[in-house]
């Protein structure tokens, strides 16, 4: 393991409810993996689907963007910055994440320009890939 969820805590400003990634398992200079242990206690349960718990699409990418997030804030010369979205291509929802599962959380940078990131991203739960695509990142210093 790369970092734990303090570790992460101290790189990322997200904060319960809205940190999605629990665990960082392997990072290199363009490439890093991450975990999010998924749990019916979340608040987005309470209302997605109260009869049937299925984790919004939208926090699936979120968790992605946060895991690129540590890599790009880990860097020493992004310290202090925020990583806020730019852009989402080509996501595709292959299955659904439920209480219970581990999402595997895989993304690699592929270009960078200016303060702009690219990268792919991938979920998977147990091998199976629930969520693909690509997103963007612009770096941002806090407080403008």
């Amino acid at each position: 393991m790369v970092y734990n969820s303090n570790q992460i805590q101290e790189i990322l400003p997200h904060r319960y409810p809205f940190l999605l990634v629990d665990r960082i398992e392997e990072m290199s200079e363009d490439k890093i993996v991450g975990t999010k242990c998924v749990t019916a206690n979340e608040m987005q349960f309470l209302g997605h689907f109260p009869q049937y718990h299925v984790m919004p699409g939208v926090l699936i990418v979120e968790a992605l963007a946060q895991t690129g997030a540590v890599l790009l804030l880990s860097k020493e010369e992004n310290r202090g910055k925020l990583a806020l979205f730019a852009g989402i291509n080509k996501m595709r929802f292959r299955g659904q994440v439920i209480p219970g599962d581990q999402m595997r959380l895989e993304v690699t940078f592929t270009k960078q320009k200016a303060m702009l990131t690219f990268a792919d991203v991938k979920a998977t739960v147990e091998g199976k890939t629930v969520a693909q695509g690509e997103i963007m990142c612009a770096l941002q210093d806090a407080g403008k």
